[in-house]
C-alpha cells in the first residue's frame, strides 16, 4: 500500500527522461511505514508516511 492515511499522500506520476531524451513513463512512491499509532483514542495500526512522522501529525503507541 503507498498511501499515507494521515495526509493522503498517494504515487505520483511522470515522465522519466533520459541523457538521449528518451521519455518513459514511471511512478515516485511515497516512504510509507506501517505504525501502530493512537487514532480516536485507541491504538490501532496505519500506513503513515516519513513526514508525518517526523512533523509529529502521528502520535505513535507504546
Amino acid at each position: 500500500m503507498a498511501k499515507c492515511e494521515v495526509c493522503g499522500k498517494d504515487i505520483a506520476f511522470g515522465i522519466k527522461v533520459s541523457h538521449s531524451h528518451k521519455r518513459a513513463n514511471r511512478t515516485w512512491k511515497p516512504n510509507v511505514k506501517r505504525v501502530k499509532a493512537v487514532v480516536n483514542g485507541s491504538p490501532k495500526r496505519i500506513h503513515a508516511c516519513t513526514r508525518c512522522l517526523r512533523s509529529n501529525k502521528v502520535t505513535r503507541a507504546v
